[in-house]
């Protein structure tokens, strides 16, 4: 910490710049009255920074803490602060374009009322999705009445419903229990626990939604006129997010740049879950983004974090945030090519000076270990290339070996506890997993293992490390939290038939239906289409059907909206008798999920 300049306020300036109002008390609750949102909890961190915490984390979690709403240039306001990203508002002719209407409903809400408090009651003339992560669309109906009955034009890249879908609701159960480490879910928000998660402080917990874009963005270079003002879009796939895109205001010199460029290291693989990103693309976006942009813009602003401004620090920001990805990316391959492993790589690698003490590429996200090992896997898989590594045994079976051969848990929990007096936390923390894996009900074992990740987290940067090993501290201690996190229900209206029926598919208990044949055709009279549905092998597929072929087991006629309603609540049109019941009832006892018959698209 000792080459970083703890007396630089600059970030403090611009994060205060343009301060409006903020929402007092801080707090939204959702329609019964249970609280979705707390910033106010988080006042601890204008005390000093504690022994429990990084200074670097601390710094920037006081930084994140802040909240409000906020002039950024003439037309253009962020609120910031309601929720981990940033609400953005474009003033038009009319009205106001929101972007990204943060994670969930009621936030959304409340950020709206609080522009609308201070810039008068401005419907809403717009809407643009930054890229296809849920704290960018959530809160949709925050802002607009579901199914968009105005048709207010949706904007977003490209390919965003798709990943949307594939990340929230294909793997939304593993990625929102692995989100509740990444976002500290669980945590006390104290100097002890919650401090943030170096991109915003957390996640709001309200209700998700999803209103589906109307216009897609396909290219670079594509204007688009919302309510009178003009946008050109820059698209960039593969970066933060598989489905993203900058875009500049020419008239009001303004510039969005998603969440492609943050004040901190950003992900290559977030811990939480989701597709390895292209740390090369990216680069090679943001140098793109320089070279188009940053001459004709007084202020760029992004998802999250608080805006830069002048054209010079911008080309500086989007230059150094280019040369950050691209040396982890390069340097990651050399080494790779010269033999060494992801583990090992991410033990050499070190940034260049200048990009060290630069208070953006600080690691308070994504951290330059895990990314290097992302990148790593992105290009050389899982393997490490070592056979010994190739067909190991699975982690409580490996455990239980190694306990064996270090003398038993009590053995292994005081080698651990003097490797941890020595200050070996990270091989301490080694030991005492694989005793707690062996011997799940050893009560010394989880107590060392939760005091190791205390320490470990206490003394983290990067915010996600903090919040993952402070929540294993706490699990060990007090037993498994709940998972209070469910996209896919929120979302379900939102989605395609077909993105309806793969989220079927991936429920589907291929041992319990390896013997189980079926068909059902689905015609969906609002849309004109029909769908077949095939279950066999344990496998469940589906394709547009024109007609003809074998009949079906079951044909259910009914509308778009009756199809989401049946396959998430059980209920609605199209089920005609007992009979056609028992045939889905065939289908949904094959499904892993809470209820053997419905519903059946849930998380």
């Amino acid at each position: 910490m000792t080459h970083l300049d703890f007396g630089d306020r600059a970030d403090f300036d611009d994060a205060d710049r343009g301060f409006i109002a903020s929402l007092t008390p801080g707090v939204v609750e959702d329609a019964h009255g249970r609280v979705v949102w707390d910033n106010d909890a988080f006042s601890f961190l204008q005390g000093e920074c504690p022994p429990t915490a990084n200074p670097s984390l601390w710094r920037q979690s006081r930084l994140c803490a802040r909240q409000g709403l906020y002039r950024v240039t003439e037309g253009v306001y962020q609120v910031r602060g309601l929720d981990l990203s940033n609400m953005t508002l474009v003033e038009g002719d009319t009205g106001v374009i929101v972007i990204d209407p943060l994670v969930s409903n009621e936030p959304a809400a409340a950020a709206l009322a609080l522009y609308r408090a201070h810039r008068g009651d401005r419907p809403v003339t717009g809407m643009i999705y930054t890229h296809s992560h849920v704290d960018h669309f959530g809160g949709a109906e925050g802002i607009l009445p579901a199914d968009n009955p105005a048709g207010v034009p949706i904007l977003a890249p490209e390919g965003f419903t798709e990943h949307a879908v594939s990340e929230n609701v294909y793997a939304g159960t593993a990625m929102a229990r692995r989100g509740m480490y990444h976002t500290g879910a669980a945590l006390h928000r104290g100097p002890e626990g919650m401090i943030g998660t170096g991109l915003g402080q957390t996640a709001s917990t309200g209700t998700v939604s999803l209103i589906p874009p109307t216009l897609d963005v396909t290219r670079t270079g594509q204007q688009e006129t919302v309510d009178g003002v003009r946008i050109v879009f820059q698209v960039t796939p593969g970066t933060e997010a598989p489905a993203e895109m900058n875009f500049h205001f020419p008239d009001l010199r303004a510039l969005c740049m998603a969440e492609n460029a943050s004040h901190n290291l950003h992900n290559i693989l977030t811990l939480r879950g989701a597709l390895v990103r292209d740390a090369r693309v990216w680069s090679r976006y943001l140098d793109e983004a320089a070279a188009l942009f940053a001459e004709g813009s007084d202020v760029s602003f992004g998802s999250h974090h608080w805006p830069t401004w002048g054209a010079e620090n911008i080309a500086r920001f989007l230059t150094e945030q280019r040369d950050l990805y691209a040396y982890l990316h390069d340097q990651t391959l050399r080494m790779l090519n010269q033999g060494l492993t992801g583990a090992e790589i991410a033990e050499r690698i070190e940034l260049p000076p200048a990009l060290a003490k630069a208070w953006h590429a600080r690691g308070y996200y994504g951290s330059v270990s895990h990314n290097v090992k992302a990148v790593y896997q992105r290009y050389m898989g899982w393997f490490d290339g070592n056979p010994a590594h190739l067909w190991e045994h699975p982690p409580a079976e490996l455990a239980r070996r190694y306990v064996d051969c270090m003398g038993g848990t009590d053995a292994v929990v005081e080698k651990a506890g003097a490797y941890a007096r020595d200050g070996d936390l990270r091989f301490a923390a080694t030991l005492l997993d694989h005793a707690v894996f062996a011997d799940p009900g050893h009560a010394g074992a989880k107590s060392a293992l939760a005091g190791v990740y205390q320490g470990l987290g206490e003394g983290a940067e990067c915010g996600t490390w903090r919040n993952f090993y402070l929540m294993g501290a706490k699990e060990l201690r007090d037993g498994i939290t709940p998972n209070p996190f469910g996209f896919a229900e929120g979302m379900a209206a939102g989605l395609s038939a077909e993105q309806l029926f793969d989220s079927m598919a991936v429920r589907v208990n291929g041992p319990k239906a390896w013997e189980e044949r079926l068909t059902v055709d689905w015609n969906l009279t609002d849309t004109g289409e029909r769908h077949r549905m095939t279950l066999a092998n344990g496998a469940l597929t589906h394709r547009r059907a024109q007609g003809g072929g074998p009949a079906a087991d079951l044909v259910v006629t009914l509308t778009k909206a009756e199809l989401s309603a049946l396959l998430t609540e059980g209920e609605g049109a199209g089920l005609r008798t007992e009979g056609d019941r028992a045939v889905l009832q065939r289908l949904t006892a094959v499904m892993d999920g809470p209820d053997p018959d419905f519903p059946i698209v849930t998380p």
